[in-house]
Formats: C-alpha cells, structure tokens, sequence
C-alpha cells in the first residue's frame, strides 16, 4: 500500500511552479494544435469528453436521470438524460456543454497557480474513470481509454517536469479550445442555415427552451469563454489582477 501514500503525498505537495517562458512556450504549443486541422481534429476529442462530462454532471445536480454519453468519430458527443423537457434544470443542462471546459480549465490554473499540476491530473482521471462508467458506444469507450492510457502514464510515470508540463498543456488546452469550440459551432450553424437543415446545435437548443435567438447564446457561451481564459491566464502566468 505504500504506493497509495506515496501518491497522496504527491497529490498534496505543492510543486515548483515553472518559469513564465515555460508556461508560454507551452501555451503556444496548445494555440498552434488549435490551429493545424488534423491535430485538432484529434486533440478536439478531449474536449468532447469534458463537454459531454459537463452536460452529464449538471444534468444530475439539477436532478436529472442520466442515460448514458456518445463521443462520436467526428468528434461530436451526445449525452442523454431524463427529466423534465423545459425549465431551469434543462437549459442550464445544455449551457454547461460549451462552459465546462472553460470553467474547468479556470479551475486548473488556479490549482497550477498554487504548484498542485499532479492533484490536477488526478481529478483529470477521476472525471474520465466518471465519463467511462456512462459511455454506452464504442468509439467513445476507445476515446476515452486511449486518452485515459495517456494520462495515467503521464500521471503516474511521468518525471516532474513531465507532469508539470503536461497540466499545463491541459489547462491551456481547456481554455483556448473553449471559445474555439464556441466559433466552430456558430460556423456549422450558419452551413446548416444555408442548407436548410435543422439547427440542433446547442446554442440552437437554447434558444427554443428560453424563446431568444440562437445567436444570443452564441454571444453568451462565447462571453463565459473568453472570460475564463483571459483569468485562467492571469494566474497561469503570475500577473497580479
């Protein structure tokens, strides 16, 4: 059992914090993932599971039944619950989709912040031992083993410095890919408006639970977002607010 020790003293020992250089070097690695297509395409499915993860637990705390998560190979998700199909509970289910990574990636930072990078990849791997229990189809059970894999080898194997800047990545990750993901969704809206499809998107949803424009929600998700980067950022790199 030592190793249960050993891994609650990591857990609970602060870390040296990296150099600014460092936490910007790697912010910048995160930015260009975000803008080649072919790594976001396959970093884009972590995100996915953080967004299906937070429409999942908001759908329970507002005392929603929860049916079970998709992550598809497209890299979209579906997360079903069941319960009433209006009211506070329901919209605040939806809008926790494009704001969960966001909110999680400020939670990060503050973690960081204060030197906790290895307690961060293992609430990182409690939210994916959570999301792996609801998964109810096969690419998404693989998505998430395959990224669950990657962190514990980081987590547990991993040198200092590796998981150190590995929390990093994440919690840079969370942040720019948040509003990111926002842009993306308002692009496929207005594709979908030129074809005539449906707009199923979540913004869309949104906007017929609280009968406002979908654009409306647009703004508001995308608001949330870039605020919970432009903190997150503050304390990742030291200034003072």
């Amino acid at each position: 059992m030592d190793w249960i020790g050993d891994a609650w003293q990591d857990i609970t020992t602060p870390q040296p914090v990296p150099s600014s250089t460092t936490v910007l070097l790697t912010a910048a690695g995160v930015l260009l993932i975000l803008l080649v297509p072919v790594a976001w395409h396959v970093a884009r499915h972590g995100l996915t599971i953080v967004h299906e993860a937070a429409h999942a637990t908001v759908a329970v705390l507002v005392g929603r039944r929860l049916s079970g998560i998709r992550v598809h190979s497209d890299t979209s998700g579906l997360t079903v619950s069941v319960g009433k199909p209006r009211g506070p509970g329901m919209v605040a289910t939806v809008a926790a989709g494009y704001t969960g990574p966001a909110l999680l990636g400020v939670g990060a930072a503050w973690l960081l912040s204060r030197g906790y990078a290895v307690a961060l990849l293992w609430i990182l791997l409690v939210v994916l031992a959570l999301v792996l229990v609801q998964i109810r189809n096969w690419y998404g059970l693989w998505a998430v083993l395959v990224t669950g894999a990657l962190l514990v080898a980081v987590t547990v194997w991993g040198s200092a410095t590796v998981q150190s800047i590995a929390a990093y990545a994440v919690t840079w990750f969370l942040l720019l890919g948040a509003p990111r993901a926002v842009l993306e969704m308002q692009s496929e809206r207005r594709r979908g408006r030129r074809r005539g499809v449906p707009d199923t998107s979540d913004a869309g949803l949104l906007g017929r639970l609280t009968h406002t424009p979908g654009a409306l929600w647009v703004a508001i998700l995308l608001l949330v977002c870039l605020a919970a980067l432009a903190l997150g950022a503050v304390w990742l790199i030291g200034l003072q607010v």
